[in-house]
């Protein structure tokens, strides 16, 4: 019997021929569409009714892409996120949802105390400034002593807290889950309110998950609750942030910095207010991107699949 499985996740897309022999030999058929980061609800309504299963990256599973895949039997996401997906609506028409929970925390957490090192002392315009030909010199401010606050504290948030506590930053934290007690115990991380979180840190990370109840998370109500000067990290998903909030607050100064993985439409489009400020590192949603990384959760993702399929691994 043959399966056929698209593929759209642009990490495992890049080294699909490590994978092609073996699954073939199991029976699976792969479609790997060309991409830039994800397909779009009208390109998968034309195409998923030819598969059985899907190794998914961000792309929009909505109720009606979902209804359309007459076929699935199980949708493997590539990574931690689920919040492209319609779990209400697979749930209701019976096609699995398994992801790879807890598979890159370390590799986050590198990108997060690096957005937050350059944001402490403008690495990246010393850097564009020797490049144009200057010799700019611009006043840091040191990381020890300041308070790290980390939104969302599970795996990822965890190791982002590892990190500032060995920088010598203090670290609150909040989560709507209690943090675990062994885990204070060690970092001598404070738990805080949300409220109390945005008043006090000097630099917050986004690290928490992406649910219709946090969207927009931080908005203008929330940058005014924070302190002038704040600096800002997101590693987790672009709409937990405001970004025509975020822009007003980074033009009235309140904040001073902002690293962003992540983006409320992806790629960033060439006309959004956000590129005007040189206090803005921006990434390509690629903070969970090692070579290590893609392929112990290729490993994790294809065995989710395999097992959906009902494959013996």
């Amino acid at each position: 019997m043959v399966f056929k499985v698209l593929i759209t996740c642009p990490h495992l897309q890049r080294t699909v021929d490590l994978y092609r022999d073996d699954l073939s030999s199991k029976g699976i058929e792969l479609e790997v569409p060309t991409l830039i980061q994800q397909l779009s609800e009208a390109e998968l309504l034309e195409i998923i009714d030819q598969f059985d299963g899907v190794i998914a990256g961000d792309d929009p599973f909505t109720a009606k892409v979902l209804e359309q895949g007459k076929s699935l039997k199980i949708l493997a996401k590539w990574g931690i996120g689920v919040d492209s997906i319609d779990l209400e609506a697979a749930k209701r028409l019976g096609i699995p949802v398994v992801n790879t929970p807890g598979a890159f925390p370390d590799e986050v957490a590198d990108v997060a105390l690096g957005y937050i090192i350059l944001l402490a002392r403008q690495l990246h315009r010393l850097h564009q400034s020797v490049l144009n030909g200057g010799w700019q010199q611009i006043s840091g401010i040191t990381l020890r002593g300041k308070i790290l606050g980390v939104v969302g504290i599970g795996s990822i948030g965890q190791a982002v807290v590892r990190r500032g506590v060995a920088v010598g930053m203090s670290v609150i934290g909040y989560d709507v889950y209690p943090i675990n007690e062994e885990f204070k115990a060690e970092t001598v991380i404070q738990s805080v309110t949300f409220e109390e979180l945005l008043r006090t840190a000097d630099f917050i990370v986004l690290c928490c998950n992406l649910t219709a109840e946090n969207h927009h998370l931080l908005s203008y109500d929330q940058f005014a609750l924070m302190k002038p000067g704040v600096r800002l990290v997101n590693v987790a998903r672009g709409s937990l942030i405001d970004e025509e909030a975020l822009i007003s607050a980074l033009a009235e100064d309140k904040v001073a910095g902002v690293g962003l993985d992540v983006f409320e439409i992806e790629p960033l489009p060439m006309n959004s207010g956000l590129r005007q400020f040189d206090q803005c590192i921006f990434g390509t949603h690629n903070s969970s991107h090692t070579r290590e990384a893609v392929l112990r959760v290729n490993d994790l993702a294809i065995r989710n699949l395999l097992e959906g399929l009902g494959i013996t691994v």
